[in-house]
């Protein structure tokens, strides 16, 4: 890796110190129903390459959505159709491939071009959930938190690996782990996390574990929850510790992101004996590192919920 890939990236996590990342924007064709060619995101963190279409061999009695396989770098990578996944219609003539590495995955996307790399704070981004569609987490504004602002989708990669490879899906297997352990009663894990999707998998491994939690949308609904959990536990004599057991983050999200998140419980003298473990799809060592750095207790890579509730229970214990 050169130096200036090193800066760069240096350069993008230590954005997180401000609750900043940055957006890599694409277009995939006008969309269906109203023709606009519409604007689409994803964190640049997840972003090995872009290049050019190379050779696609197609597979036989592959996914709909599926183009077929490349040979990249030596690498054969599954190559999506994501403009055909969300309903769009490309118009331009050659396609760009996006290389991406996701919860300990690589695959590549079909788009349609490149746009730009914005850098955005988190609090520009708003949670899609309720707005229409299940393949976006959230909606960024651009231009800043103005009415006329341009509208870019945060896709929902998650939710799109799990509809088109199905067979990726991970099981929880419950004779892996210890499923009698126990909280002392009253306590709950709070977890945090956008994705419809993952929060639905990672309440059914905590249901599997028998712990009781409370399941928040975003960073900043996690840290205002902490926040009346604690004038809670003070109106009762009691401290936050008596009701919050563990912090399950995932990093991006709207409004306020993982890092941010983990950040203010570590900083806070009242809450950081609170132990925080981090499950993201963000892997890699850079983003490893920088978790290590703003003080979570444990870090796990999206989605084998074995080894997360493995990582539960050691924190706990």
């Amino acid at each position: 890796m050169n130096p200036t890939t090193l800066h760069e990236i240096d350069e993008r996590t230590n954005l997180t110190a401000s609750n900043k990342f940055e957006l890599l924007l694409f277009r995939l064709g006008d969309a269906r129903g109203t023709g606009h060619r519409e604007l689409f995101g994803i964190n640049v963190f997840k972003i090995r390459e872009i290049l050019v279409m190379p050779t696609i061999t197609a597979i036989a009695n592959a996914p709909a959505n599926v183009l077929g396989v490349a040979n990249i770098r030596g690498q054969v990578i599954t190559v999506i159709d994501l403009p055909k996944v969300v309903g769009c219609t490309p118009k331009k003539g050659t396609p760009i491939l996006l290389v991406t590495e996701y919860a300990r995955s690589t695959q590549a996307f079909a788009i349609e071009e490149v746009n730009e790399i914005v850098r955005l704070e988190w609090n520009q981004v708003i949670a899609a959930e309720g707005k229409g569609g299940n393949l976006i987490t959230s909606i960024a504004r651009l231009d800043g938190n103005t009415e006329d602002s341009r509208l870019a989708q945060v896709l929902d990669v998650e939710q799109i690996l799990r509809d088109v490879l199905p067979g990726t899906a991970e099981n929880f297997v419950p004779n892996k782990i210890d499923t009698t352990f126990k909280l002392p009663s009253g306590k709950i894990i709070l977890a945090a996390d956008d994705s419809p999707l993952a929060r639905s998998m990672l309440e059914n491994t905590l249901k599997t574990l028998n712990l009781p939690f409370v399941m928040t949308k975003t960073g900043l609904e996690a840290w205002t929850k902490i926040q009346a959990l604690s004038d809670a536990a003070k109106a009762e004599g009691k401290s936050l510790q008596d009701k919050v057991a563990l912090v399950l983050t995932d990093l991006e999200m709207p409004e306020m992101d993982g890092f941010t998140l983990t950040r203010n419980i570590k900083n806070n003298q009242q809450f950081k004996s609170i132990p925080v473990v981090i499950h993201s799809s963000l892997t890699g060592e850079a983003n490893e590192n920088h978790v290590k750095s703003v003080g979570a207790d444990a870090y796990v890579a999206k989605f084998v919920a074995d080894e997360l509730a493995a990582a539960i229970q050691r924190v706990l214990q």
